[in-house]
């Protein structure tokens, strides 16, 4: 076990959420209650400050509306920005700062989520909200809120992307525009179901499987991935769990994914081999964000109470406990 704890980048992205979702009303719903569950676990001891890290800077960049989430590429070279309200992506160049290229879908008429008020609202179907590259960064998948399923990008080479109107294959067109230039590039991807309110996608290290949690669904769908065959991925299982679910990670060393289960207060484990639900690890209600370091160890984003948490993947032990400013969400480790 690595002897120095990792540096924990911690993103708060106030996104709109509030104008998307599904159109189903669960009466049995934890969050739509707005009510938390006790805590299973007891508080683990606090540690010393850790004094080696320091702050250095803080950089803005301009992005549309809503921004929800973003992703690196493996290399480190290039930024995604998922903008819910703006139904766009947004790619930046690190070294720079400038935005190169954004990916924007045409909108069309759908039902979303007014997060609020707990009920269905009139809204448009292609927002996006979470992302996972696949195939060595070729491939970008991304969940679009409220049309019940996720879409494949070729970000390298657009001429793979070839769907085409097609009863039998929904498709979701989408404009390139290169800012300060009149250059359009224009062509159609496949939208492959997976649920109501798609949520966070995670993949296995090898790019054949990836998972995504479907928020009012109550489920996760498995994905076998294949670039040769379009429409490149396609569903083969579907994953009931006990309540909302959000973050995913995926351990491919002991062959295990978690889930957290937002809407309760448990991760629910997945047997990489078979695809089917494990056991169940009680924690702290209101898990949102999952990542795993080189160790084995779960560090888990508790979005209502207002921390951080490092635990035992193996048995569910809480090794230790951070505070962090309000509803902490997505969590990067470097």
């Amino acid at each position: 076990m690595q002897t120095l704890l990792p540096l924990i980048s911690i993103y708060f992205l106030t996104a709109g959420c509030q104008n998307s979702g599904s159109t189903s009303v669960n009466q049995f719903d934890s969050l739509q209650q707005k009510t938390i569950l006790a805590d299973t676990t007891p508080i683990a001891p606090v540690l010393k400050p850790y004094q080696n890290l320091k702050y250095e800077s803080k950089e803005s960049l301009q992005a549309a509306l809503g921004t929800k989430s973003v992703i690196f590429n493996a290399q480190g070279t290039h930024l995604y920005a998922m903008n819910l309200e703006g139904m766009s992506v947004y790619e930046y160049d690190r070294a720079d700062r400038k935005l190169m290229k954004e990916f924007k879908f045409t909108p069309t008429k759908g039902m979303g989520w007014d997060y609020n008020r707990n009920r269905p609202i009139h809204s448009f179907q292609e927002k996006p909200v979470e992302a996972c590259f696949s195939n060595h960064d070729e491939i970008l998948w991304v969940s679009l809120h409220n049309a019940e399923g996720i879409v494949p990008i070729w970000v390298k080479d657009f001429s793979k992307n070839t769907a085409t109107v097609s009863s039998s294959q929904p498709t979701k067109p989408i404009t390139v525009i290169y800012p300060g230039s009149s250059k359009q590039d224009h062509f159609r991807v496949p939208l492959i179901h997976t649920g109501k309110t798609p949520k966070v996608i995670a993949k296995t290290k090898d790019s054949k499987y990836l998972l995504v949690s479907n928020w009012h669904s109550r489920t996760t769908s498995v994905l076998a991935i294949d670039k040769n065959v379009y429409p490149f991925g396609k569903v083969i299982r579907t994953i009931p769990v006990s309540a909302i679910p959000r973050g995913i990670v995926v351990d491919d060393k002991n062959k295990k994914s978690y889930i957290a289960i937002m809407g309760g207060a448990s991760l629910n484990v997945v047997d990489n081999t078979t695809w089917q639900s494990d056991t169940t690890l009680r924690v702290w209600s209101n898990p949102r964000h999952l990542v795993m370091d080189t160790s084995g160890r779960l560090f888990v984003s508790y979005n209502r109470l207002g921390s951080l948490a490092c635990i035992d993947a193996a048995t569910g032990k809480t090794i230790f406990t951070a505070k962090t400013h309000a509803t902490p969400r997505t969590t990067i480790l470097s």
